[in-house]
């Protein structure tokens, strides 16, 4: 029997933006059933008769998220070409899911970091990674030997200024993520020719 924690369901559009407006009021610490029933314009016992718990909530968000993320990158991941090509489609990827989420995105930055459930722990950096090692090894990308902090850099730098830039500026979508994907490429390889430089 599936616990609420483990619960996976489909949040209507009313319920899911309730929940983010609420996320951004409150943050994740403060998020409650009462307040997202409130935001919603429906009673609390309705929810919990549905099955919604403050957990059910949030592994329907964050499920949403990294469901959208694994079918969106399976495409990549599966791509041929050199490491930077796959590199560059995987962030252009990301600047997509980034559009189709942006407003759980510009409500908080910790969205990435919550477990889908409670035995799938986030493991966003993956394919920033394997396309980072590939590079490296077929000559297409100065990703320096230690691939994982490069990877971390290249997923927030995109991530975070890619949200900044669409929800706060108003760029259009496609400028920005050509704009921030060049920016972060050029960075990636800038970082490791300033070490072998110095």
């Amino acid at each position: 029997m599936s616990t609420p924690a483990t619960v996976r369901v489909a949040l209507d559009d009313q319920l899911r933006q309730a929940t983010i407006n609420v996320l951004r009021e409150r943050g994740w610490t403060g998020l409650t059933l009462e307040r997202v029933a409130e935001v919603s314009g429906r009673a609390r016992s309705t929810l919990w008769r549905q099955g919604l718990t403050r957990d059910v909530l949030i592994t329907a968000l964050v499920g949403e998220l990294a469901e959208d993320f694994r079918s969106t990158m399976y495409p990549v991941l599966t791509s041929a070409g050199t490491g930077r090509e796959r590199f560059v489609r995987g962030l252009e990827a990301l600047c997509e899911l980034l559009e189709r989420h942006l407003p759980l995105m510009l409500a908080t930055d910790e969205a990435f970091h919550q477990k889908a459930t409670p035995d799938d722990p986030p493991d966003y950096l993956h394919p920033l990674i394997q396309f980072l090692r590939e590079g490296a090894q077929d000559g297409s990308l100065a990703a320096g030997e230690d691939v994982v902090p490069a990877a971390d850099l290249a997923f927030n730098a995109v991530a975070w200024t890619y949200v900044h830039l669409r929800g706060r500026h108003g760029w259009p979508a496609d400028e920005t993520r050509d704009r921030v994907v060049a920016l972060v490429l050029n960075g990636i390889e800038g970082v490791e020719s300033r070490k072998e430089r110095t």
